[in-house]
């Protein structure tokens, strides 16, 4: 199996029409909605380039209260991020998938984990969406994405976080090829555990 270029798999992101380009406009939009809300305290899983959060954050008037971290594995991604991040972002070249990488950063206010669900088992996602409380202030929004090629699983994991304490603020990308979910965290504040790992990618 060929194994994912991910500094390439960023050209759809430049490509007007592509699905993944109209999949970033949206959590851009519900970025800019957490900031917006006051959120000081980001954390985003298998960041990549950062582009899901930097220019959001850069033009925001509230960028100076905002801390953020962005963990990547790639170092050719996480040197282009942290070349684009403004002050207050810290740019960690790790595992995103092993709680360790969040330490010092959560609970977080907003919590990003774009680009991880279509590419790990379905188990995985469950064991993620279970961890996931762990990284989360109280009323934290978590914003993340899935394809919605056949079988269609967004319906499914929007339930399994809504068995794990969160609420749903929108489900988007129906009969698109995309898929963007928009939680809340609405349980009370959970400990994070050191070391557990939340996923393996398959891709």
């Amino acid at each position: 199996m060929t194994r994912q270029d991910w500094v390439r798999w960023h050209d759809g992101y430049d490509e007007p029409g592509s699905s993944l380009k109209d999949r970033l406009d949206i959590v851009r939009r519900w970025a800019g909605t957490a900031l917006d809300e006051g959120a000081s305290r980001v954390v985003s899983l298998c960041a990549g380039q950062g582009r899901d959060l930097l220019p959001v954050l850069a033009a925001h008037p509230r960028r100076g209260q905002v801390r953020a971290r962005l963990v990547e594995l790639d170092e050719r991604n996480a040197a282009t991020a942290r070349s684009a991040a403004p002050e207050g972002v810290e740019v960690v070249c790790g595992d995103a998938a092993v709680t360790d990488a969040y330490a010092g950063a959560v609970p977080a206010d907003l919590v990003l984990a774009c680009g991880i669900f279509g590419n790990i088992t379905d188990d995985d996602i469950r064991r993620t969406v279970a961890i996931l409380p762990q990284l989360c202030a109280p009323g934290a929004m978590v914003i993340w994405t899935r394809g919605r090629h056949e079988p269609d699983l967004v319906p499914v994991i929007c339930e399994w976080f809504e068995g794990h304490g969160f609420e749903r603020v929108a489900a988007e990308g129906e009969g698109t090829k995309y898929g963007v979910g928009v939680h809340r965290y609405a349980g009370p504040p959970v400990a994070l555990e050191p070391g557990a790992r939340m996923f393996t990618f398959v891709r």
